[in-house]
C-alpha cells in the first residue's frame, strides 16, 4: 500500500492534506524516466521590459501628475512615467514566469490602481512587454526606447 493510502480512505495514518502530498511526491519521482536529461525548470521567473499607453478624455495636468507619483509611490517598480492632459505612459520592469503573466498584470495595473492613485479614468490603449535580451538588443542596435532617464514622472 501507498504511503497515506489508508488515510485517504479514513483509517490510520497521516492527515489527508499530508497523503496529498506524499502521492505528488511519489508521483514526481516515478514520472522521470531514466536517461532523461536534467532541464531548468520553464517557471523560473524572468524581467519582462512593461511599456502601458493610457489615454482618454482631458484631465488636469497636475492631477495626472499626481496621480501618477502616487502609483509610483505605492509601486517603487516604476520606473517612469510620461503624461500629457490626455495621455500617459508607464515603463516599468516587471519579474514574471512569462509573457502571458507580465502582460496580466500590466493589463490589471491602472484598472486596480485607479482609486487608490486616483488616476484619470482613461483606457489602456497600448501594451508591450518584452524581455530583457530583446530589450538590449533593441538599444544595441540603436532602435526601440531609449533607456528611461530621468526615471521618475514627466511631461511629454
Amino acid at each position: 500500500m501507498r504511503p497515506g493510502a489508508a488515510a485517504s480512505r479514513g483509517g490510520a495514518g497521516g492527515s489527508p492534506s499530508r497523503a496529498a502530498g506524499d502521492e505528488r511526491a511519489e508521483r514526481a519521482l516515478t514520472s522521470v524516466a531514466a536517461g532523461d536529461r536534467y532541464e531548468e525548470p520553464r517557471d523560473v521567473p524572468r524581467l519582462w521590459h512593461v511599456t502601458l499607453s493610457v489615454s482618454g478624455e482631458e484631465a488636469p495636468l497636475k492631477e495626472v501628475r499626481r496621480g501618477l507619483e502616487q502609483l509610483a509611490h505605492d509601486h517603487p517598480f516604476l520606473l517612469t512615467s510620461r503624461y500629457a492632459n490626455d495621455h500617459a505612459e508607464i515603463r516599468y520592469w516587471e519579474e514574471a514566469r512569462d509573457l502571458h503573466d507580465a502582460a496580466a498584470v500590466a493589463l490589471r495595473l491602472w484598472g486596480e490602481h485607479r482609486q487608490s492613485a486616483k488616476l484619470p479614468p482613461w483606457e489602456i490603449v497600448g501594451l508591450e512587454v518584452i524581455d530583457r535580451e530583446t530589450y538590449h538588443q533593441r538599444l544595441a542596435e540603436g532602435y526601440g526606447p531609449p533607456p528611461a532617464r530621468p526615471v521618475g514622472v514627466h511631461p511629454f
